[in-house]
């Protein structure tokens, strides 16, 4: 891996603010592209950080802390990305579950999905199951994203999906959820439709998605 990656992850890991868009500068200038400095330096520094958090050595100011240093750097990610045709594949509904505040994973899926030609519905942090079901009918939707960072929180995944099958849309609207806490495994207890383990990951299951549809 090229050192000017690894010192992306350092950064994030560490929670260095002032130097993070400095070093995705470099590694721009080297000629490593958007996606990779997104999936080999930001997404491994989270998952650092969240190692930390696990392990009781970061605390909820620390994720929230490496949320403010990755969206210092994402704008000038996002300028060197080749802008899609958006809305051309359909509508992506994106929200971070009821309780759950952390946003920065939802933030890249949703970066990611407008330059490959998505519209993405972003319905922000800590959203109740009735808002989303309420997107997803004055929508149309057929994509749904949700989020979750911390175990605690699952059970908001669980609501929008009840939600989801009691308003008999299930065999119409796709689920997929991410987060640090989220699992294969999870995803089938849940009843999900698919897993994304990284942003990268998401997009593709997505976009599959849009094809079958």
């Amino acid at each position: 891996m090229k050192e000017s990656i690894i010192e992306v992850q350092k950064a994030i890991n560490e929670l260095l603010l002032d130097e993070i868009k400095g070093l995705v500068q470099a590694c721009l200038d080297e000629g490593i592209s958007p996606l990779e400095i997104i999936e080999t330096g930001i997404s491994k520094g989270l998952d650092l950080v969240g190692e930390q958090f696990e392990a009781g050595t970061y605390f909820l100011g620390d994720l929230v802390m490496a949320g403010e240093v990755v969206k210092e750097a994402m704008p000038l990610i996002e300028s060197r990305m080749d802008p899609g045709a958006a809305g051309q594949k359909g509508k992506v509904i994106l929200a971070t579950v009821h309780g759950d505040i952390h946003e920065i994973g939802k933030n890249i899926v949703g970066m990611l999905l407008n330059v490959n030609g998505f519209e993405v519905i972003d319905l922000g942090v800590d959203v109740p199951a009735e808002k989303i079901m309420a997107a997803i009918q004055e929508t149309g939707a057929r994509l749904v994203g949700l989020s979750a960072l911390l175990t605690t929180m699952v059970g908001g995944i669980k609501e929008v999906i009840d939600s989801v099958m009691e308003a008999g849309l299930k065999d119409r609207v796709k689920i997929v959820i991410g987060g640090a806490c989220i699992s294969e495994k999870l995803k089938e207890e849940m009843g999900a439709d698919a897993y994304g383990e990284t942003a990268i990951d998401a997009v593709k299951i997505f976009d599959g998605f849009s094809k079958a549809a």
